[in-house]
């Protein structure tokens, strides 16, 4: 393979702009493209592989060296607005089927305990960066951010305010994760007024058995409520997560809960794969194998979802996500703006993003930082005031390339050959002719088409566009075969 010459163009973090937008004035829906749903096909290639929200993906960081996190914060663009993410760790009950970094616990000291540390880290990375950088977006991930109090959301929102100066631009956006359960009467109403613009609620299925053996009950009159008031409340946009492949889930339940939600109409839906892996996950012990639905049945709900979703007008965006056309993912994808960074799939590819909490990772151009995942050893270097990333990667010049290049097959369902030789001063066909040669089964396969222009994701390959994206990864068959969920 041919190496990349000593002058070619530095990475940066702006969004793709392809040359070829094959979707610009194109109707995405799935109505017209439900031949993509083959399921001979998503058997051959259903195998495990990153969700891309980096490349290199987190498995690549390594142990940081003392200063660096400094030096990269000192150091970076003050041209380049900022995107923040806030991981809120804690949970009053365990959800069986969760892989997210959470605490549970029922004591509402440790919220009032965190944001302390969190204040005191926003601080000491604040005073490292220069000038003043706008933010135009945020999100509070979790576990679950409403675990804080309704004062305390009020009082870290105002520290931001008094650190940052933010985005007056309609298309600022900032998000909160939200689960229904913890909700207090004014939440949503103290959120919209602090001036959140957009929430997500987990929901994952309304049966009440599947509930049940995930341990997350909650009420479609619940949920529809929450959809109500933040309608009511003026939320420019609201997701809803499901899960499907949940315990005691079925073909005909999952199809009544996707009815219901449908009906609630929410601007963007999340439709995850339940990735059963209780060897990694200690709370999926809980769930039995004998308890889940069959492959078949799996592929069967995933299908059945898809055309729900497509009748009711939504457009697939990629992965797992579906939006309304009017929203601004599906707009940016049809303009070729589309983005995905670490809080999945995003309109602000142009924006540094800062991790604060346990367990958050930064970009900061060409540098990936984690912040410690233990929460005592977090506090322990805030305590001694030090910067909490304890894992870095610097992106090659290599990497930037493939990144470039994965991201577009996962945003953009193509890749322009002249775009990337332009950007990154290589022939692209020369360099990824190995790449291209193993492309060539996909192709017969129809999941995939290449010419002398490009590579593009076909209407059957845009499930399986992880498959595709995986092709250009260089570490993922080197080292992390087994460390993956599978694709479908």
């Amino acid at each position: 393979m041919s190496q990349l010459p000593p002058n070619e163009q530095p990475f940066t973090s702006r969004p793709v702009e392809i040359l070829e937008n094959p979707y610009a004035n194109a109707n995405r829906d799935f109505h017209a493209q439900m031949r993509l749903f083959d399921e001979d096909l998503i058997k051959k290639y259903n195998r495990a592989g990153p969700r891309y929200t980096s490349y290199p993906t987190a498995l690549e960081f390594v142990p940081i060296m003392d200063g660096k996190e400094s030096e990269i914060l000192q150091n970076r663009d003050e041209k380049v607005p900022l995107s923040l993410y806030f991981h809120i760790p804690f949970c009053r009950t365990l959800c069986y089927y969760c892989a997210c970094n959470k605490i549970i616990t029922k004591k509402n000291s440790n919220s009032g305990d965190y944001l302390d540390y969190l204040f005191q880290e926003i601080k000491h990375k604040r005073s490292l960066l220069k000038g003043n950088p706008i933010i135009e977006q945020v999100h509070f991930g979790g576990g679950t951010p409403t675990f804080l109090s309704d004062d305390e959301l009020v009082q870290l929102w105002d520290f931001l305010h008094e650190q940052f100066t933010f985005s007056d631009k309609d298309t600022a956006d900032f998000g909160i994760e939200i689960d229904p359960r913890e909700l207090r009467p004014t939440t949503l109403e103290t959120l919209r007024k602090a001036g959140f613009n957009r929430v997500s609620f987990g929901v994952q299925d309304l049966e009440e058995k599947v509930q049940i053996a995930v341990n997350r009950i909650q009420s479609e009159e619940l949920i529809r409520n929450v959809m109500t008031e933040s309608r009511r409340l003026g939320f420019r946009s609201i997701n809803i997560d499901l899960i499907y492949g949940l315990p005691h889930q079925t073909v005909d339940t999952l199809a009544n809960t996707v009815a219901k939600i449908i009906d609630i109409a929410p601007d963007r839906l999340s439709v995850f794969n339940y990735a059963h892996l209780p060897e990694r996950f200690t709370p999926q012990k809980q769930i039995k194998d004998e308890h889940l639905p069959s492959p078949a049945d799996k592929l069967t709900m995933l299908g059945n979802t898809i055309l729900a979703l497509n009748q009711a007008g939504y457009q697939y965006i990629g992965i797992d996500h579906f939006a309304l056309p009017d929203d601004e993912l599906a707009i940016a994808q049809r303009e070729g703006k589309l983005h995905r960074n670490f809080q999945g799939y995003t309109t602000h590819g142009d924006c540094d993003l800062l991790g604060f909490g346990v367990s958050s990772i930064s970009q900061i151009g060409q540098h990936f930082l984690q912040n410690d995942t233990v929460l005592s050893e977090y506090q322990a270097k805030i305590d001694n005031h030090q910067l909490p990333a304890v894992k870095h990667i610097a992106v090659k010049l290599t990497d930037a390339l493939r990144r470039y290049v994965i991201m577009n097959l996962l945003c953009h369902d193509y890749v322009d050959f002249k775009d990337v030789n332009m950007r990154f001063s290589v022939d692209a066909v020369t360099y990824f002719i190995d790449e291209i040669s193993e492309l060539g089964q996909m192709q017969q396969d129809g999941l995939v088409d290449m010419d002398a222009k490009g590579i593009r994701v076909l209407p059957k390959g845009r499930l399986l566009g992880r498959n595709v994206a995986m092709v250009f990864d260089e570490y993922l068959n080197k080292k992390h075969q087994n460390r993956f969920s599978k694709v479908i």
